[in-house]
C-alpha cells in the first residue's frame, strides 16, 4: 500500500511541477514584454509586492499567525536580496535576448548548485554528477556562444541570474530543515519587495491600463507558481525531481515561438540538448546514491 501511495505521490509531484514550472516560463514571457516599456526594477517590484501579499493569506490558513517569525531571519534577509538581484537580472537580460535563449542560459543553475553545494553545505557530489556539471556548462557555452567582440550583453545578466538562482537554492536547502517553505517563500517576497522598493520610485514610469494587467497577471503568475512548486517539492523527493525541471526549458521555447515568433538556431539547440542530457545525467546520479554531508559552512 505504502509502495501505491508512493508512486501516487510521486507522479503528482512531478504533475504539479512541470504545471508549476509551465507557469514560471509563461511569467517569464510577461516580464519580457513589459520590459520594453517599463524599468526593470518597477516590473520586479511589483512581481514580489503581488506575490508577498498573496502569501499572507496562505500562510494564516495554512499555519496559523505565530508562524510568521522566521527560524535564522538574518538569512532570510539575505535569501531576500538574492531573489530581487535574480529577477532583476533576468528582466535586464530578457529585453535583448531571444527567450528561449534566456531559459536555456538560466538553466546553468542546476549545475551551479552542484557547486554551491560542495563548497557552502559540504555535501560530496557522485562523480558523474561532476561529469554533469562539465557537460552542462559547455551547453550553457553553445547558447550563449561567447564572442568579446559582440556577445549579447542580455545573455551575460541572464548567466548572473542563474548564478543567484543557485544561491537561492543553496540558500532553500540550508533553511529547509529549519522554516517551513512557505515561511521561507513569504520572507524572501517580503524582503525583495522592500529592497527594490527605492529603486523602483526612482524610476517610476505610470503603467497604462494594458501594463497594470499584465503587471497583476504577473503577480499572480508568481505567487501561483512558487506555491505549486514548493507543494510539488512535498510529494517527493527534490533529486528524483530534478530531470523534470527543464520541462520550463521545453516551455521556454513554446512559449517563445508562439508570442515572440523566435526560435533556437542549430547551435542553440545542440547546448539545449546538452544541457538537458547533463542535467537529468547529474540528477540521476544523485537517486542513486547517498551524498555525504559535512557541516555547513554558512
Amino acid at each position: 500500500m505504502s509502495t501505491q501511495r508512493d508512486t501516487d505521490n510521486f507522479a503528482s509531484g512531478v504533475a504539479l511541477l512541470i504545471f508549476g514550472l509551465t507557469v514560471a516560463a509563461a511569467g517569464g514571457s510577461v516580464m519580457k514584454l513589459l520590459v520594453e516599456t517599463l524599468p526593470a526594477a518597477q516590473i520586479t517590484w511589483f512581481r514580489f509586492l503581488g506575490y508577498f501579499i498573496i502569501m499572507i493569506p496562505l500562510i494564516l490558513i495554512r499555519l496559523g499567525p505565530s508562524q510568521f517569525k522566521p527560524a535564522r531571519p538574518r538569512w532570510q534577509v539575505v535569501r531576500g536580496i538574492v531573489l530581487a538581484v535574480s529577477t532583476v537580472s533576468f528582466v535586464i537580460g530578457v529585453k535583448t535576448l531571444d527567450y528561449a535563449d534566456a531559459i536555456a542560459i538560466l538553466y546553468a543553475y542546476p549545475f551551479l548548485v552542484i557547486v554551491m553545494a560542495r563548497l557552502f553545505l559540504g555535501e560530496r557530489p557522485p562523480a558523474m554528477a561532476w561529469i554533469g556539471v562539465g557537460g552542462g556548462f559547455l551547453g550553457v557555452l553553445l547558447v550563449v556562444r561567447p564572442d568579446l567582440s559582440g556577445i549579447n550583453s542580455g545573455a551575460l545578466w541572464v548567466l548572473l541570474c542563474s548564478v543567484f538562482v543557485a544561491a537561492q537554492l543553496t540558500l532553500n536547502r540550508f533553511l529547509g530543515s529549519v522554516s517551513h517553505p512557505f515561511v521561507t517563500s513569504f520572507w524572501g517576497a517580503l524582503v525583495a519587495t522592500m529592497v527594490l522598493l527605492p529603486m523602483a520610485m526612482a524610476d517610476w514610469q505610470e503603467p497604462d491600463l494594458r501594463e497594470w494587467l499584465l503587471l497583476l497577471l504577473l503577480a499572480v503568475m508568481g505567487a501561483f507558481n512558487q506555491t505549486i512548486i514548493v507543494i510539488a517539492f512535498t510529494r517527493a523527493e527534490a533529486a528524483k525531481l530534478a530531470p523534470f525541471t527543464y520541462a520550463e526549458m521545453i516551455a521556454g521555447v513554446v512559449i517563445g515561438f508562439f508570442i515572440f515568433g523566435t526560435l533556437p538556431d542549430a547551435l542553440s539547440w545542440a547546448g539545449i540538448g546538452l544541457i538537458v542530457l547533463f542535467g537529468v545525467l547529474a540528477a540521476r546520479a544523485f537517486v542513486h546514491r547517498n551524498v555525504p554531508k559535512r557541516t555547513p559552512r554558512i
